[in-house]
């Protein structure tokens, strides 16, 4: 028997209001007040764009943020132009360590350990409402720092700060230690089709 209009709007609200019990559930279920710790990873694009995004979300709350980007670029990329201005953000860059272009073996790891002092001092200040440690994983990858450090440095942390941390791939106890784990995949890039990078895009 086919069912008249009403009887399918009757069906269609019974089920946005199930949905709706539901979500309300985990809403009233969710009672802890901490920060978070935030993974990125995939071979999509947009990782790094998302935490800063989120940065900015922060920022428009009066919050403090120290940003550590652990891979040097060829250039100033925008985002180190305009947030390295900001008097509530802290930036960072690698120094000359690790790049895309060269591999100096000793000067990347003496690079990646002075950014993971930057870090870990981030880590440990109550002042500091909101961490981006860009491009971390790549260290872990190549062997420059140890995870289990971070994974520490996590749990001990303020309990109100967040920290977001992004890089294609990441060790499992990193995986396994963090909040929220989101991975990108890459579906399509204007790149392969011979599109050059850009300003305000890539960098």
């Amino acid at each position: 028997m086919e069912r008249t209009p009403e009887q399918l709007a009757e069906i269609e609200m019974a089920k946005r209001l199930k949905k709706k019990e539901v979500v309300d559930k985990k809403i009233a279920a969710a009672t802890q007040e901490r920060g978070v710790s935030i993974l990125l990873t995939g071979n999509g694009k947009g990782k790094s764009s998302s935490a800063f995004g989120t940065m900015a979300r922060s920022l428009g709350h009066g919050q403090k943020a120290t940003v550590v980007q652990f891979i040097k670029g060829r250039k100033e990329t925008g985002e180190q132009l305009f947030f390295g201005q900001h008097p509530q953000v802290d930036f960072h860059v690698m120094g000359h360590g690790f790049t895309w272009e060269t591999r100096d073996p000793e000067l990347e790891q003496k690079a990646a350990n002075q950014a993971w002092e930057v870090a870990q001092q981030a880590l440990s200040n109550p002042e500091v409402h909101f961490v981006l440690l860009d491009e971390i994983t790549y260290m872990y990858k190549y062997g420059y720092l140890n995870a289990a450090d971070l994974v520490q440095a996590l749990a001990d942390r303020p309990a109100h700060q967040n920290v977001m941390m992004t890089g294609r791939t990441a060790p499992r106890e990193l995986l396994d230690s963090v909040d929220t784990h989101s991975k990108i995949a890459n579906e399509r890039h204007a790149f392969e089709h011979g599109v050059k990078a850009q300003p305000g895009i890539e960098w």
